[in-house]
């Protein structure tokens, strides 16, 4: 093995050769799905590259994946992305922008081949990344959800449920963004208080006995208003329920209702009711049978159901407008400041507007009652479970479905029309003209695609070849898990259960589990325009400085805004981000990985995981050096085992066994901590120290020599196999080594991933072995403190005496001499019995018994005292200046929180390190 670890050496080698054996692909077997494991990529959009949250999520399924694969299931990890409608649709009409065109000086067809193009680009940086990341996904199972296969599906689903009368056409109230000219859903809309007003307005009553006033904070959509409403309690209006009331500006009457959605207590409790431009306002609409008037044209400007003096304006200098007219009238009672959410388009920025239009609609009462009836009867389970709180609140309150967009790219609704405007489908205009018998007469088929969600609801059974009976749909449906964020619950996942359960009769998995969000260091969440998004790759291979500035400012509209990125990425980064490896990140991830909360990404917790894997490449390089070329017991099955053999097995299955029970209840947070501690702390830290007093002593025979290098190996291929769901790459360079000296290289599984995964063995489970190495800790532990506190040289041999003990204390002194004299350089040991006096000494204990190091001549009692009387004095002008800080409200009033407590920690250290040094003076003085 080299002497560094260099993950740029190994990574993209290993992965390509584990591509080229095609490791990554089911191994067949049963077909019985409990023998199987599988997992569907949430496909990710084909809108540019994978960000930290991708990189998350793909390291917690690849964990899976290659544990049940290693644990001998027949497993499938299912890769693909997805075509993203109108977020991919709009990346390459900006760039036809940069050239001066539009898709429309294109046409449809050359428009979509254009996009076609830019997918093939960026699905290729998508699997790229994903490789580099280790994904071990079937990638011969690659696939888009525009893939002729998954288009068919998407056919087959629009036509039988449109046959069974659960997708319709119809008017009713959408999103609609009218600077793209779509609908959109509820996920591409962002809703942020900004600062606005709130117009107080008088509606005349049309009896002349006076007015009802109403506020609104969009006066342009009383044009539209169908009725005024109060609630039916209300004692101030119910004389006037059934009255009519003179709209202003626009010659029409209008009824007065009672609602129990009317707030009593909010404002002059009366509502304006606009049923064409408000969700709340359509629903009462639809009780009360009001007439919906759509007064804005797709672009939001005034159509020609207003009255003339507003049409042809834009919605905002229609409400001037009609302000300036209800004040020059006398209508308006009052104007003041109003904060309100605004919803805005998340990718066109306008403000998005509650508009009638026709569209496709699924019916989704029939298909959400088996949907929710699964959750709640335990056959699809949420990790953690108080998410299923939210998907039943969603299930329970859902509406009918909108799925057609007005877009170019997508999939195309398959719906032809006459010139009458009658309505076909069918899955092609030859079968619509057959099915209904049209003749020659002129079809034109619909114009707009479906939503995106509607064929990623399809994803887990239509990239297993339904509508087709494949052997793939009976092994690996339902699929095991699903690895998702919660923002996706309701628009993704929700339908993707609806749809399952209605076209293939089963679930299409067994449990959700739902992680966090990733974060930035300070908490906030990552995005381009805070300027604190994360490369995955750049976390591997490591990016300098300008680079990343460049990568963070490039494409920035607000030159002020880049300079702020740019400064703080500068203050940030000063030396650009070095090079982690793909294990410490995964690693980092792993260990980060809490249920369901969202992670703080640090880049320190990334070094010291790159740290570990330094740590686990000296100790297999110790291993091997200690083992290549010489007897592991392969061959001379004639072994001793060492106190220190039998205990770090035993550690070993205790390891395993917490392993494998985190790692069922998604706790990889857990599984990786067990990990690391065994790793550093058992394994490196405490084991191969005990190992080198029998291979390098004299005082061991053969046999036992044979049995240490065997722990060594076998522990070390176990622990390989352990750590690599998380940390693929170095496990594999590793394992390759010293799995022959282990014996457990089979050239028909000649890769770690295909190795069976341990397994714990109760019968290796030692309980003395612990006791015993717990009690040879703490004496080492006792030594090494006592020289710490005294300043007294790691390497320098100490003479030491026991106290106090009990005869299993004697017996085990007497037993384990060599391993105390060599791990705690000792000269001399030695038994004080009852009445023997012991001279001057530093003191720890174990237990009861007494550590005792006489310090006659170990160090200089003066020169020690004046260097503590030194560090002491330091400490407590820090103290001062600390106490200072914190006590003084201007810096706890203004500083944030995590700056206070920094501070309160530093505290906290000093006053505990000027105890210690008080405790090694007074030790001192009693020599």
């Amino acid at each position: 093995m080299d002497k560094a670890y260099n993950p740029q050496a190994i990574e993209q080698e290993t992965y390509k050769k584990w591509e080229d054996n095609d490791y990554f692909s089911p191994k067949g077997g049963s077909k019985d799905n409990d023998d199987s494991y599988c997992i569907m990529i949430p496909p990710p959009n084909v809108t540019g590259s994978l960000h930290m949250g991708h990189a998350f999520q793909h390291t917690i399924m690849d964990a899976l994946t290659r544990y049940n694969r290693m644990k001998g299931k027949n497993t499938l990890w299912q890769p693909g992305s997805d075509h993203a409608g109108i977020a991919t649709q709009m990346v390459v009409e900006r760039l036809l922008d940069r050239e001066g065109k539009t898709r429309h000086d294109l046409g449809r067809e050359a428009f979509v081949d254009r996009i076609w193009d830019w997918k093939e680009e960026s699905g290729g940086t998508i699997t790229k990344q994903m490789r580099r990341m280790g994904d071990s996904c079937d990638w011969s199972r690659e696939a888009f959800t525009m893939d002729d296969d998954l288009s068919e599906a998407v056919l087959e689903t629009f036509v039988r449920l449109h046959e069974e009368g659960l997708i319709y056409r119809g008017d009713r109230l959408v999103n609609w963004d009218p600077k793209l000219l779509t609908a959109v859903s509820d996920l591409e809309v962002e809703s942020h208080e900004e600062n606005g007003h709130l117009w107080h307005m008088r509606y005349p009553l049309s009896d002349g006995s006076g007015h009802i006033i109403i506020a609104t904070t969009r006066p342009e959509t009383m044009l539209g208003d169908s009725a005024v409403a109060v609630h039916p309690d209300d004692e101030r209006y119910q004389h006037q329920i059934g009255k009519t009331i003179d709209l202003p500006l626009t010659g029409r009457q209008i009824p007065i209702i009672a609602d129990d959605y009317v707030e009593k207590d909010f404002g002059s409790g009366c509502v304006k009711i606009t049923p064409a431009h408000d969700f709340n306002d359509y629903e009462m609409g639809q009780r009360h049978n009001l007439e919906m008037i759509n007064i804005l044209t797709p672009t939001a400007q005034i159509n020609d159901n207003a009255p003339e003096a507003y049409r042809g304006l834009d919605r905002y200098e229609a409400r001037k407008k009609i302000v300036e007219d209800f004040e020059a009238l006398g209508l308006m009672e009052k104007i003041e400041p109003h904060k309100l959410k605004v919803p805005r388009g998340d990718r066109s920025g306008v403000v998005i507007e509650p508009y009638l239009t026709p569209q496709w609609y699924v019916k989704i009462a029939p298909l959400a009652e088996p949907a929710l009836k699964a959750v709640k009867d335990g056959d699809i389970k949420f990790v953690p479970e108080n998410w299923s709180n939210t998907y039943y609140h969603w299930m329970e309150n859902i509406q009918d479905w909108c799925i057609s967009r007005q877009l170019w790219w997508g999939h195309q609704i398959p719906a032809w029309y006459d010139n009458k405007g009658e309505v076909y489908v069918g899955r092609s205009e030859e079968e619509v003209r057959e099915k209904y018998n049209l003749g020659d007469i002129e079809l034109r088929r619909d114009e707009d695609v479906l939503d995106t969600w509607f064929s990623s609801a399809l994803w887990p059974f239509a990239t297993l070849g339904w509508p087709e009976e494949t052997s793939e749909l009976e092994t690996f449906l339902p699929t095991s898990v699903l690895v998702t964020g919660f923002d996706i619950i309701f628009f993704w996942v929700a339908r993707m259960i609806m749809m399952g359960l209605k076209f293939t009769g089963k679930i299409p998995f067994k449990e959700i589990y739902i992680t966090g969000l990733i974060r930035d260091e300070q908490g906030q969440k990552m995005s381009k325009s805070k300027g604190n998004v994360l490369d995955p790759i750049d976390i591997i291979d490591g990016i300098e400085l300008e680079t990343l500035v460049e990568k963070r400012t490039t494409g920035m509209m607000n030159p002020k805004a880049a300079e702020k990125i740019a400064k703080r990425t500068r203050k940030q980064f000063p030396d650009g981000i070095e090079a982690y490896g793909t294990d410490a990140m995964r690693f980092t991830f792993c260990a980060m990985a809490s249920t369901s909360r969202d992670i703080n990404f640090d880049l320190n917790r990334v070094e010291g995981y790159r740290n570990f894997c330094n740590k686990i490449w000296n100790a297999a390089r110790y291993v091997l050096m200690n083992t290549e070329e010489q007897d592991t017991g392969l061959t001379n099955k004639d072994m001793e085992f060492s106190l220190a053999d039998r205990w770090i097995k035993s550690e070993l299955q205790k390891t395993i066994s917490e392993y494998d029970k985190a790692i069922e209840t998604y706790r990889f947070d857990i599984a990786a901590n067990v990990l690391y501690d065994f790793t550093w702390n058992t394994y490196c830290d405490w084991y191969l120290e005990l190992s080198k007093p029998v291979l390098y002593s004299d005082e061991y025979a053969e046999a036992a020599k044979r049995g240490t290098r065997n722990t060594l190996v076998s522990v070390l291929d176990s622990l390989m196999r352990l750590l690599h769901p998380f940390m693929p790459f170095i496990t594999e360079e590793i394992w390759q080594k010293v799995a022959p000296l282990a014996g457990t290289f089979d050239s028909e599984r000649p890769s770690i991933m295909l190795q069976d995964f341990p397994q714990e063995d109760s019968n290796l489970v030692d309980a003395q072995a612990k006791q015993d190495i717990e009690w040879l800790k703490k004496i080492i532990v006792g030594v090494r403190n006592i020289r710490g506190e005294m300043n007294i040289a790691p390497g320098k041999p100490l003479d030491v005496m026991f106290r106090n003990g009990s005869d299993s204390d004697k017996e085990r002194l007497d037993s384990n001499k060599t391993f105390l004299s060599k791990l705690a350089k000792l000269e001399s040991i030695k038994w004080l019995e009852a009445g023997d006096e012991a001279p001057m000494s530093a003191t720890a204990l174990a237990g009861n018994m007494e550590i005792l190091i006489p310090m006659a001549g170990l160090i200089d009692v003066e020169q020690e005292l004046a260097r503590l009387d030194k560090e002491s004095e330091k400490l407590e002008k820090d103290l001062q200046r600390i106490s200072g800080k914190l006590n003084n409200s201007n810096f706890t009033d203004k500083a944030p929180q995590a700056v206070v407590e920094k501070e309160q920690a530093k505290l906290a250290e000093v006053e505990s390190t000027l105890k210690k040094i008080e405790k090694q003076r007074q030790q001192l003085k009693s020599l």
